[in-house]
């Protein structure tokens, strides 16, 4: 189950930059083996913290532009926006304790 997002290079700032909630944004690949292990991870939080946080994820390889803009260059990246900011980033693979931890300001 999961309550995460997708968004595009059209849809992006809509969807991520103009929300009222705080947004994580996994940004990953189909073929990317450690973005398939986070991905159930954040589908986690997206379900439990869905009111405080959104989830979206971005495939990078659909959606260049918005990679680019955020200079993208290892995935899984995982950016924080707060009030289409960018307020904290991860990348790699990290576990549910983790991401908790790192995004506990908006997450409590």
């Amino acid at each position: 189950m999961s309550n995460a997002k997708s968004a595009t290079d059209a849809t992006f700032a809509d969807v991520v930059l103009k929300s009222e909630k705080p947004v994580i944004v996994d940004f990953w690949a189909e073929w990317c083996g450690p973005c398939r292990k986070l991905g159930p991870i954040l589908d986690e939080i997206s379900v439990e913290y869905s009111d405080k946080v959104e989830v979206v994820k971005v495939d990078v390889d659909a959606n260049p532009a918005i990679s680019a803009k955020y200079g993208i260059t290892s995935i899984p990246a995982v950016y924080l926006f707060n009030g289409g900011e960018v307020q904290s980033t991860v990348i790699g693979a990290r576990p549910k304790q983790y991401f908790e931890k790192e995004f506990a300001d908006v997450l409590k």
